[in-house]
């Protein structure tokens, strides 16, 4: 038997005529009839005694209707996981981020997603690059956004958007009167500064050497949250990117956008033999529009 012939003895034997389940599947009684004379024929059994326009099952047509209501309610619990599936029932996914991306951007795009997939489980954490690829290869995260790019032949490396480089410092400093501020303003101050292998390292140790102008620095950093913490004390001002510059709500640090900064792509990173869910594919339009907008 058919899923569609098991629907059609199951509604004769739950509503006892052929005019009634006809009635509840909404089609015509000859067609109900045609089916249960197929269903008969093929099984080689007499499943119903017709009495006056009535239909009584017969004992083997008891025995195999409680079979059919097992598949019935398997069938049912199909359905309902299908549904479920819709708001993020039984999903779960596994986020991985770089820091900067994780103090905002991130976040928002999970509320929104969270919103529309109110039954699924989400799991946040930050890494860096080298840790974000030994966990998606290994299995242990769906999916990671970085500021960073990866090359790995079991990963696929997609950009999503980019982001630039701002200027944070003390809202008393004199750069709070400036709309913007150029490399060439920024290497006259007191530094907070990068080591030399990270983009802003890189952009200030470009601008000192076109500028012929050195890089007045006594702290050194890696971190764009500490620096942010750093430059709201008034230890000096630094150069970072423009996530943890946005995300960092700090009543002593203000930050101003640089002008020629370059511009940096963000990563959506996942392993390539592993389709994406529609949560996870949901999480990543809501995070190319933030990196767009």
């Amino acid at each position: 038997m058919n899923l569609r012939q098991i629907e059609v003895f199951r509604a004769v034997m739950v509503s006892g005529s052929v005019t009634d389940a006809a009635r509840l599947l909404c089609v015509s009684q000859p067609g109900i009839s045609r089916m249960l004379g197929h269903i008969e024929l093929q099984l080689g059994l007499k499943l119903f005694q017709r009495i006056k326009g009535k239909l009584r099952p017969t004992p083997e047509a008891q025995t195999l209707y409680a079979q059919v209501e097992q598949v019935y309610h398997g069938v049912k619990r199909i359905e309902d996981c299908a549904r479920e599936l819709k708001t993020g029932g039984g999903l779960a996914l596994r986020v991985l981020a770089s820091p900067s991306i994780a103090l905002e951007l991130l976040p928002q795009a999970v509320a929104e997603t969270m919103a529309q997939f109110p039954d699924a489980h989400v799991y946040m954490e930050t890494q860096l690059v080298r840790e974000i690829v030994g966990q998606l290869v290994a299995g242990d995260a769906d999916l990671a956004i970085s500021s960073l790019p990866v090359d790995h032949p079991m990963l696929q490396c997609k950009p999503l958007g980019q982001w630039s480089l701002c200027c944070v410092f003390h809202v008393d400093h004199p750069f709070s009167k400036r709309r913007s501020l150029s490399p060439r303003d920024i290497l006259k101050e007191r530094l907070i500064a990068f080591s030399p292998d990270t983009p802003q390292g890189k952009a200030l140790g470009q601008w000192s050497a076109e500028a012929h102008w050195p890089i007045d620095s006594k702290i050194e950093v890696r971190s764009g949250q500490v620096a942010c913490a750093l430059a709201a004390t008034g230890a000096g001002i630094a150069v970072v990117d423009s996530l943890t510059a946005h995300a960092w709500a700090h009543p002593a640090l203000a930050f101003r956008p640089i002008t020629q900064a370059p511009t940096f792509n963000a990563y959506e990173i996942r392993n390539a033999n592993v389709p994406p869910s529609l949560i996870s594919n949901s999480l990543m339009t809501r995070i190319k529009e933030k990196l767009n907008g």
